[in-house]
């Protein structure tokens, strides 16, 4: 053997020892496309990036925006395995201008001489400045380099304008407990990267509290399972066995009691929505902070605050749906664990705010219609546009604006039905409202 191949074999099998001595997140990166978990929304059958993959045809540069541990580098990283096209990658911590320019250099002369384009990742894209993004952007524009771009932060706001413009964003979400479940297991049963070919065994309530503290990061929940598994010492019998006691150590966080799917579910969210109309801020924040602790969907918690700003603050404080409007969209913008400052925001606002619940007077007009049927538009408030001339419709309405104070005395409701459900309260803007009202039923 010679010493170049003895080089070679040796080189070789120091990678592999290093492989080997990998964090477990590491070793568990998934491959390919079928070994990829998560993000459905862009990469389920039949979407365009898992096309684009898929055939090896990507001609735009593409953003993976998202928090950490969804998958964005990873992706890349199997698109890597897949293409035929050279692939670079960066750290925009640490590379700069001066690593750029060899690459595209070295990019240039490949086209050239090999027809082969390069797929450049440049993880971190955010940390480089405007000067470096610039400097980037000419290859781009003429295809010499199609860029991968990963960022946990806001690309709208880290990215320049015309590198944004000549790229796709696509937002990765947090991984679901599910998601996560499946990565551990896939983690404990692997034989070569993982521990299947250990005697280990872990309950399914310390799994479960894994996943769940993971907050959507895979990372998280594989290193704490990997600390779990390596500082947990082998039984009589050889086995490993992680309870929930060794889980919670490993997150250095106690599991709440909550079951999503049974009554802690159910009570927990009783006990938040009563407490929000109770306008007890410390109850609802209370409630708050067990389901966010438990791993309760943040999405389900935000639902129920907007049906509570209709349902029981409603015309009290016509504000409260808007303010609870736009945290929903901050959640779906920030996500978890930032998004938790939006969901106690709506949740403050609403358990201060004045209560009325007379929004539900809609439900008593639904009532009352399923009850006797829906009477007969009267005919002067029908459409006179279509046939108002032979058949009168229209004919005899008043137009309030053309009343003093924009009111005038008509009959709006079918013949034969009273109305009488909608009874403002005397809370916040709605005394107001009240009052208006009642000034008008005086003029009649």
């Amino acid at each position: 053997m010679g010493e170049a191949e003895a080089m070679d074999l040796f080189t070789s099998a120091r990678k592999e020892d290093i492989a080997r001595g990998a964090p477990l997140a590491a070793r568990m990166r998934p491959r390919t496309l079928e070994e990829f978990v998560g993000q459905g929304h862009i990469l389920g059958k039949g979407k365009l990036l898992r096309r684009a993959v898929e055939s090896d045809r990507l001609f735009s540069s593409l953003i993976f925006w998202g928090p950490p541990g969804t998958g964005k580098t990873t992706l890349a990283m199997v698109i890597a395995n897949r293409t035929e096209s050279h692939f670079e990658t960066l750290s925009a911590v640490l590379a700069g201008v001066e690593d750029l320019r060899r690459i595209v250099r070295e990019a240039q002369e490949r086209r050239v001489l090999q027809g082969k384009r390069t797929i450049l990742l440049v993880d971190e894209i955010h940390r480089w400045n405007k000067a470096q993004q610039d400097a980037l952007l000419p290859y781009v524009e003429d295809g010499t380099i199609v860029l991968i771009g990963v960022t946990t932060e806001n690309p709208y706001f880290e990215v320049i304008s015309p590198l944004l413009s000549r790229a796709r964003v696509f937002q990765f979400r947090p991984l679901t407990e599910e998601d996560i479940l499946t990565l551990l297991r896939r983690a404990l049963s692997d034989p070569e990267r993982g521990y299947g070919d250990r005697k280990v065994e872990v309950s399914e309530e310390a799994l479960r509290h894994l996943a769940r503290t993971a907050e959507g990061d895979a990372r998280v929940a594989l290193n704490a399972l990997e600390l779990a598994v390596e500082s947990t010492p082998p039984g009589p019998d050889g086995t490993i066995r992680i309870d929930l006691d060794v889980a919670q150590e490993s997150v250095q966080r106690r599991a709440v009691r909550y079951d999503k799917a049974g009554d802690e579910h159910y009570d927990t969210i009783s006990a938040f929505i009563k407490s929000v109309r109770g306008s007890d801020p410390d109850a609802a924040l209370y409630w708050l902070a067990k389901m966010i602790k438990a791993g309760e969907d943040p999405r389900f918690i935000m639902r129920r605050l907007l049906i509570l700003a209709s349902e029981d603050v409603g015309l009290a404080d016509p504000n409260a749906i808007c303010v609870v409007a736009a945290c929903a969209r901050a959640l779906e913008w920030v996500g978890l664990p930032e998004a938790q400052y939006h969901l106690a925001q709506a949740t403050l606002y609403l358990a201060t705010a004045p209560k009325s619940d007379s929004v539900g007077a809609y439900f008593k007009v639904l009532g009352e219609i399923e009850k006797k049927g829906a009477g007969e538009v009267p005919d002067h408030l029908k459409d006179s546009h279509r046939d108002g001339r032979t058949s009168g419709h229209g004919r005899g309405y008043k137009n309030p604006h053309d009343y003093p104070g924009h009111w005038v005395e008509q009959r709006y409701l079918p013949e034969g039905v009273e109305g009488g459900w909608y009874r403002p309260s005397d809370q916040g803007y709605e005394r107001e409202i009240r009052r208006r009202l009642e000034e008008l039923r005086r003029r009649r």
